[in-house]
């Protein structure tokens, strides 16, 4: 395993210019944002990731199965919207919308359990900012649709594949997956929650919580590392362990994996105030800490064999700082868990991380899996991150 010397982050001194550097950080957001929203305006596709930081060289449609990600970018313009006032961010937003309708109510089959990330940071977003009830409308049919990948039986839902398919491509291989869930999940079940609370069907909420009990029970593992995956026998809901799809291995500890974790179980304790869910996200959070080196910024994967590359994972920097955020408006995070979030936005913020360069698309220089990497989900929460510690800004979960 390579050597991590712990640091302790409250013992970490902030420079005098971190407010300048957040700042910064939040200008280069808004102004690559500005690019970026038109040129998904323009070719509605997925976004996810890119070595060079140009996501619009993937060629994966905006209806594809495997597209979890295009509302990152819609995401961060409502964010944009929110911070500067200008019309321009909305008119192209708004010019998505037949997409995400056409999504749920008609090309519901080619989705996934990430109808949460897709819709909460589109439709969900609009309808609070707004108050359009077709958002709102988009909204609950795409949490029915979440709902129906529940399986009563083991208490998850789905993750892939089609609902008509046992069996979906990943990588260069089918694997079966109406067996598995994975830990990314607890972040689809605020639009659960969500849709509970405004139709005042408990299903939708009974589905959520029945969910993150079951990831606290199978992902969370006795010493607060997490595995990225878990099968079920889909008839009987025995479990058949742990699997892996992102990390290093089953047994290794996928560092995003953790940071969905700590901001998802918080989620969960907001919309619950379940103590259990509050519980978990703190123990996850000062696990995750306990592994950081001097660097701060993570490394993929914490137990990583000799030799392995080292990539560093920004983007999990960028989500646990966003969950250490929600835990301080619940009024449920510590000095330590404080100066760990002020610490990492920090890091993330400077020069090795942040891409200034107006003509990459990318900001967050993070990692996919070994490769060093942009990612659409490390830019969307390093700007979530930064609106709400600069302005308070409303999230969308």
């Amino acid at each position: 395993m390579n050597t991590v010397h712990p640091v302790k982050l409250s013992d970490v001194a902030l420079p005098s210019q971190a407010a300048d550097r957040l700042e910064t950080a939040l200008n280069i957001c808004i102004e690559k944002t500005r690019t970026n929203i038109k040129r998904l305006a323009d070719e509605p596709k997925a976004a996810p990731w890119a070595l060079d930081g140009n996501y619009f060289a993937h060629k994966e449609g905006f209806y594809e199965i495997g597209n979890w990600t295009s509302s990152f970018f819609t995401g961060m313009a409502l964010l944009a919207w929110q911070e500067t006032e200008d019309e321009y961010f909305l008119i192209q937003v708004l010019r998505l919308a037949p997409h995400y309708h056409q999504k749920v109510f008609v090309r519901w089959l080619d989705t996934h359990h990430d109808l949460g990330f897709l819709i909460s940071l589109y439709s969900i977003g609009l309808y609070k900012l707004t108050g359009d009830k077709d958002h709102r409308e988009v909204a609950l049919c795409a949490a029915k649709v979440l709902a129906q990948r529940f399986n009563e039986k083991g208490n998850f839902i789905r993750a892939w594949g089609r609902m008509d398919e046992v069996e979906s491509l990943i990588g260069s291989g089918k694997v079966r997956t109406d067996n598995m869930a994975i830990i990314d999940c607890l972040m689809n079940l605020p639009l659960l929650y969500w849709a509970s609370n405004e139709t005042s069907q408990a299903k939708y909420r009974d589905i959520a919580i029945r969910h993150a009990d079951m990831a606290l029970r199978n992902f969370v593992r006795p010493d607060d590392s997490v595995v990225h995956a878990f099968v079920f026998n889909p008839e009987t809901g025995k479990t058949l362990g742990g699997a892996n799809h992102c990390g290093f291995s089953k047994d290794s500890y996928w560092s995003r994996g953790a940071a969905w974790g700590i901001y998802g179980f918080a989620l969960s304790y907001r919309y619950t105030r379940q103590e259990r869910f509050l519980q978990a996200s703190v123990r996850l959070a000062k696990k995750f800490m306990a592994e950081l080196d001097d660097e701060l910024v993570p490394v993929w994967d914490f137990r990583l064999p000799p030799g392995t590359p080292y990539a560093r994972d920004a983007s999990a920097s960028a989500i646990v700082v966003c969950g250490l955020q929600e835990l301080e408006q619940l009024n449920q995070a510590d000095a330590e868990l404080l100066a760990a979030k002020e610490s990492l936005l920090e890091r993330i913020c400077r020069d090795d991380f942040l891409d200034k360069n107006p003509a990459c698309p990318g900001i967050l220089k993070s990692a996919y899996g070994d490769k060093p990497a942009y990612s659409s989900w490390g830019d969307y929460f390093l700007m979530e991150a930064l609106c709400r510690e600069l302005t308070g800004g409303e999230t969308f979960w």
